[in-house]
């Protein structure tokens, strides 16, 4: 009976503790910092009239009230109201934990311009959407707490500082957005997303909100805010240069202790413990050490396409106290934080150019001369609550990744991403090029200004620095362009305008960023487009920003021939250039109402100033486009603009790659876009929904790492067929070119010529220049005649290209190639909540197939993705996998399809 007892009471004892683990682990974790989440609870959002009791933040006023519905139809003017009204959130909480010396309530991002009550306190004002404001309320805090938030209209609010700048006759142009964007004015006078009052590619919609979270920090003395990791490298070491930023608001200086874990890279932690003796002052906390690490320890970070990305967990933990005797028992004197790192070094080579004229401007990585291939980048979502969406994140990085991209550039009009963009990047091998958040305008330089904005950038330096995939900053997007090129009449007050511009910039921007400078990283361009190293001569305000000689250039055709290679210039490096195309139809059917008029909804849409001239021009000129009173004319112009663009798009790219080993040294392509905020006519290669336009499925080819390029030059009536590899070792044997000359009546070549080659390792292959007039001979002419260009090794095609010698238009000879498509095979399984559906489609044809495109005619399918999609098919059958995911699997069939070839257009 005794023993029996016993071992009761000792698994009562047991599971007491097991319980208490599991409560504290819940909980409150003993001698750590503890964070009160108020995202899970619901709040009220009212304008007096309005009022929802059940919002949970991340929010913001638009999706409160209408969801997505802002995008649909003319919904951008309609709720335009919604952004012209002044907002409170309010939340009443109960205060989880007692008897803590330090409370902060943190908002991670409030948009734009509020005022923060706590139980009918002024906490302090908010004016910045970039910032992380902390307040701190241990004195204020009560057992029941309500919290209110009121917001100001953004529109009003800019209006009203762009009028108090104009009583001390100061103007801060563009007042205003062109008429056709249908947009807000004054967007550089608040520090929010300036894309929010409009744009050439998206609407307006004014935010306002609480676009992040917010939370209670309970601690003793201070809390790890931020981890910085520059890494260097010696012949026979890697460095690890850590600071790691603390937050106190105590206004005590303290003592403190910092362990380091890095259990992939070292067996034991190591203890810095400089401060546990040594008082830390509280004003600017930061702790600092060095850790070297043998080169033979560690793998290599890389970009995608050039190795492995390899991260390493560090995990930091922080214990500080006021006391000499120690922390307290049971006092929350703990913080800890963890972060990814990858090992690699890069450089921004600007080296005077042994060619010619000019500096190089190229990135080196792992001592590895990289071209950089990719896109640029806008928010994902117009509504900044709903642009953290990790799936969507995920699933534009791997669009990214697949393409064979390996660079994009955060755009300056939009906003500082999250951690888990910053940390997808990492993970998919793809460089950021990231501008600070200001784009196409002149900025104030008040001192209320210039302060906000110091706090701005030296928050989200210190956040995003460490990530292995920022490769270089610029401070802004187009702005030194804008000053010297007069956009928006700035040359009758130069001198004030250059002097603001020196000030914001160089003077704040580019000073602030000094905290995150190390030698290890390349210096912050102060602009793009910009002469980059060049500009120093001239105190950063060059005569011609856009010099092909220096730096970066950004490049739009207007109405010259497009499909012309010689239509574009020959810089160092492009990192925005593009052209507009627009959805598919089944998008289109998405986003209106069933009593819209597409026609006129897409021009409600066009927000480029010179509407669809440049779309219509580029078609009407290579593309047998019907006339608009047609009946097939909407679904043709959809279908050929996006030809179109991927046309356009795909020459300059490859022009740009093929100038790598000439004089022009050029070693970068970013067009310009990847992603939309919406369903309208835009330079994006996937739109709103996550689809491939024909630009994105054609990008595989043009950005492959083995690529065949055939330019025509019109000075020489010649084509230059180039061999590009971007791998660093290459296996010579059996490579070889074949010329296939096919007439467009004709699934098999009339002609072929093949010869051996060889490809540069990381590196361009010059390998011929053909004459035209040397390959269309006897019944063989430019007009009946195309030409396919074929890169084999012994056992497979590498890489295919083409040359079409007259508009596609004026092609004779063209007919019906009788497309079938056949569902072969269909598969289907469950991936968490959804079910991915798998179908395998066989397409056969018996004539050539011009530019064949699949469109999945399902609404119920909002995003789909073929392995490939636009090509010139010259084989008789062919396989096309669809895949999808969906809330249940799905019967689809043939007649589920619409297929579209230029070929019906020709007929």
């Amino acid at each position: 009976m005794t023993l029996k007892i016993t071992a009761n009471l000792q698994n009562v004892f047991v599971l007491l503790c097991i319980c208490s683990l599991c409560y504290f682990c819940g909980r409150v974790e003993t001698e750590s910092v503890y964070v009160q989440d108020l995202k899970g609870l619901y709040w009220t959002l009212t304008n007096g009239t309005y009022s929802n009791n059940r919002i949970k933040i991340p929010s913001g006023v638009y999706s409160a009230i209408s969801g997505e519905d802002v995008l649909k139809s003319y919904n951008d003017v309609d709720l335009r109201y919604i952004s012209y009204d002044n907002w409170t959130y309010s939340l009443e909480f109960a205060e989880e934990i007692k008897n803590s010396r330090l409370v902060n309530l943190t908002f991670y991002g409030i948009d734009t311009i509020s005022e923060i009550y706590l139980n009918g306190h002024l906490l302090g004002h908010t004016d910045n959407m970039f910032v992380r404001y902390t307040f701190e309320v241990g004195h204020i805090l009560q057992d029941v707490n309500k919290l209110v938030v009121r917001l100001t209209s953004p529109v009003h609010a800019a209006r009203a500082r762009a009028d108090e700048l104009a009583t001390r006759n100061i103007t801060v142009p563009p007042a205003c957005p062109p008429i056709i964007y249908r947009g807000e004015c004054h967007m550089n006078m608040l520090r929010k997303m300036q894309a929010s009052f409009a744009w050439d590619w998206g609407l307006a919609a004014p935010s306002m909100g609480i676009w992040k979270t917010v939370a209670l920090e309970f601690y003793e003395v201070a809390l790890i805010r931020d981890v910085d990791v520059a890494i260097r490298r010696n012949k026979t070491h890697w460095n690890m240069h850590t600071r790691v930023f603390i937050d106190s608001g105590g206004r005590q200086n303290f003592y403190a202790e910092l362990t380091f874990y890095a259990i992939e890279l070292m067996e034991d932690p190591i203890t810095i413990s400089t401060y546990s003796k040594n008082k830390l002052s509280w004003r600017n906390p930061v702790i600092t050490f060095d850790q070297a690490l043998p080169i033979e320890n560690v793998e290599l970070w890389w970009p995608n396409g050039y190795g492995d990305q390899k991260l390493y967990p560090l995990h930091y933990s922080l214990k500080t106290w006021l006391s000499k005797s120690g922390p307290g028992l049971r006092s929350r004197t703990t913080s800890t934080k963890t972060i990814r790192v990858g090992f690699r070094t890069i450089e921004l080579v600007e080296d005077e150019a042994r060619e010619g004229v000019g500096n190089y401007f190229l990135f080196k990585v792992n001592g590895v001369e990289i071209f950089m291939k990719g896109t640029n980048y806008i928010p994902m979502h117009i509504l900044p609550e709903l642009s953290n969406d990790e799936l969507k994140i995920r699933y534009l990085m791997e669009s990214v990744k697949e393409a064979n991209m390996n660079m994009i550039r955060v755009w300056g009009g939009g906003v500082y991403e999250s951690d888990e963009f910053y940390e997808a990047a990492d993970k998919y091998g793809i460089l950021i090029w990231q501008d600070m958040m200001f784009a196409c305008a002149m900025y104030p330089a008040t001192d209320e200004f210039l302060a906000t904005v110091r706090t701005e950038v030296i928050q989200n330096a210190k956040r995003i620095a460490y990530h292995p995939s920022i490769a270089i900053i610029a401070t802004n997007n187009e702005n030194e362009i804008a000053l010297v090129g007069n956009w928006y009449g700035t040359a009758g007050d130069r001198a004030r305008f250059e002097a603001e511009y020196r000030e914001l910039y160089i003077g704040t921007i580019y000073h602030e960023l000094k905290i995150i400078q190390d030698s290890s990283r390349p210096t912050p361009l102060i602009s793009s487009p910009s002469n980059a190293k060049e500009s120093e001569k001239d105190n950063y305000i060059s005569n011609n920003p856009g010099d092909e000689n220096y730096g970066d250039i950004h490049f739009y055709t207007n109405f010259e021939d497009a499909w012309n290679p010689n239509t574009y210039h020959r810089p160092r490096f492009a990192s925005e250039y593009g052209f507009q195309s627009l959805p598919k139809l089944t998008s289109w059917q998405l986003t209106k109402h069933s009593k819209d008029d597409l026609l006129n909804l897409i021009h409600h849409r066009q927000h480029h100033t010179s509407n669809m001239s440049l779309i219509n021009t580029q078609i009407r000129r290579h593309l047998p486009l019907p006339l608009p009173e047609d009946e097939n004319y909407l679904e043709a112009w959809i279908y050929f603009s996006q030809i179109s663009q991927a046309m356009v798009t795909k020459i300059e790219t490859e022009m740009y790659r093929s100038l790598r080993d000439t004089e022009h040294h050029t070693m970068g392509a970013l067009y310009w876009q990847l992603n939309d905020v919406w369903v309208a006519p835009s330079w994006s290669s996937i739109d709103f929904y996550g689809n491939f336009k024909l630009l994105h499925y054609w990008a595989r080819s043009f950005m492959s790492p083995i690529h065949i390029v055939a330019l025509y030059d019109s000075n020489q009536d010649a084509v230059n067929v180039s061999l590009i590899c971007d791998h660093v070792d290459v296996e010579h044997d059996g490579l070889a070119v074949s010329m296939n000359i096919y007439k467009w009546s004709d699934l098999f070549p009339k002609k072929q010529i093949v010869w051996p080659v060889v490809l540069k390792p990381n590196g361009v292959q010059y390998d011929k220049i053909i004459a035209v007039a040397s390959i269309f001979e006897t019944d063989l002419t430019r007009t009946n005649s195309f030409v396919e260009f074929v890169l084999r090794d012994s056992k497979k095609a590498l890489a295919r290209n083409f040359y079409f010698p007259s508009e596609i238009k004026h092609a004779e000879g063209m007919a019906d190639p009788e497309v079938k498509l056949k569902v072969f095979y269909s598969y289907c399984y469950k991936v968490h909540s959804e079910y991915a559906n798998i179908i395998s489609l066989n397409v056969s044809i018996k004539r050539p197939a011009i530019f064949l495109y699949l469109e999945l005619l399902n609404t119920s399918i909002r995003r789909y993705k073929l392995t490939n999609n636009g090509f010139i098919m010259l084989v008789p059958t062919k396989m096309v996998h669809l895949e999808f995911f969906h809330s249940e699997c799905l019967d689809i069939k043939e007649s589920d399809f619409k297929v579209l070839t230029v070929n019906q257009y020709m007929l």
